[in-house]
């Protein structure tokens, strides 16, 4: 057995029987660890009764994903871990087909999946993650058909919401940075993989159904921007030696700009302020990826496809 499948949940309980279900037709061997972030609407007893064979961790508190996707990783044993959300179903060979993507080339850290919208399956959530010199995260494909999306390609991250990730990587490079608490964080891992010369791919064959925003409640919410925003602060100061960071800082702070006009517009604007000014308040907490001579054409690698995903996303 080559898997374990990490799934944390919080407060998910009513989706997390079609999650299971999908889970039970998949062509592969695999072990189940679920996080319980301390969840109020009986998630555990439902694991635990009708669920007896997979893992579950109960923690008293909501420690984030970060903490339980950790937590989860920590606990694995297998070459491999599939990190999904529990607002998901899957397609029979979802996972047999990101084992062997995977398992291709050694310097493959993560594949992330092909998300579809769960309520319009004609629609695209998700086929693979960019991020550009503005700091922003674009979900390339979103409300695209999925017909547009059947090349296997480099992507710049794996969406954690259903990637597979080998697990020997978070060794070397470090685990997901709990200081994140939630979203982000699957770019910052992903932009220290690529410091660390290792790559993300998206595979068209694996397909996911993905409901969004299952625990946070709604695309777009005061807790989610005011903490997207303070991520977004936290994946350039930590992941850019101090030369790129200062070259690359007229491009943040236009970007900063936009994303504030933005939110004003759909009445979170105090919010995202108040991430940014809390973002920029408490990177001291944060820790630098060290600056390594070895590493020189890995940075500039990314620097030049910052610069690409700058031109061809631009400000959509």
């Amino acid at each position: 057995m080559d898997l374990t499948i990490i799934i944390p949940n919080y407060n998910g309980k009513d989706f997390l029987k079609k999650c299971f279900k999908s889970l039970e037709k998949q062509d592969a061997s695999f072990e189940v660890i679920i996080i319980d972030n301390a969840s109020e609407d009986g998630s555990s007893n439902y694991i635990k009764t009708n669920y007896p064979e997979y893992t579950l961790i109960e923690n008293q508190e909501n420690l984030g994903f970060a903490a339980a996707v950790n937590q989860g990783i920590k606990a694995s044993r297998t070459d491999y871990v599939f990190l999904l959300n529990n607002d998901v179903e899957l397609e029979e060979n979802c996972i047999f087909n990101l084992l062997k993507c995977i398992a291709k080339y050694e310097n493959i850290f993560a594949v992330s999946s092909k998300m579809i919208q769960y309520d319009d399956r004609n629609l695209i959530d998700d086929a693979g993650d960019e991020y550009t010199l503005l700091g922003w995260t674009k979900k390339v494909g979103n409300n695209k058909s999925p017909d547009l999306y059947t090349a296997k390609r480099e992507v710049f991250s794996a969406c954690a919401g259903a990637a597979i990730y080998r697990r020997r990587v978070f060794d070397e490079i470090g685990y997901f940075d709990e200081n994140f608490f939630a979203y982000m964080e699957d770019v910052d891992i992903s932009y220290r993989a690529r410091i660390h010369g290792y790559k993300c791919l998206y595979c068209p064959e694996a397909v996911v159904y993905h409901l969004g925003s299952g625990t946070s409640g709604s695309k777009y919410n005061k807790f989610k921007t005011r903490l997207a925003a303070r991520n977004n602060v936290y994946v350039p100061y930590k992941n850019m030696p101090w030369p790129q960071l200062l070259l690359n800082s007229i491009f943040l702070f236009i970007g900063y700009l936009v994303k504030y006009l933005f939110f004003l517009k759909k009445g979170y604007g105090s919010e995202y302020l108040e991430g940014l000014k809390e973002g920029f308040n408490s990177l001291n907490k944060i820790n630098k990826v060290e600056y390594k001579n070895e590493r020189f054409i890995s940075y500039m690698k990314i620097e030049w496809l910052l610069i690409k995903n700058t031109v061809k996303f631009g400000f959509l």
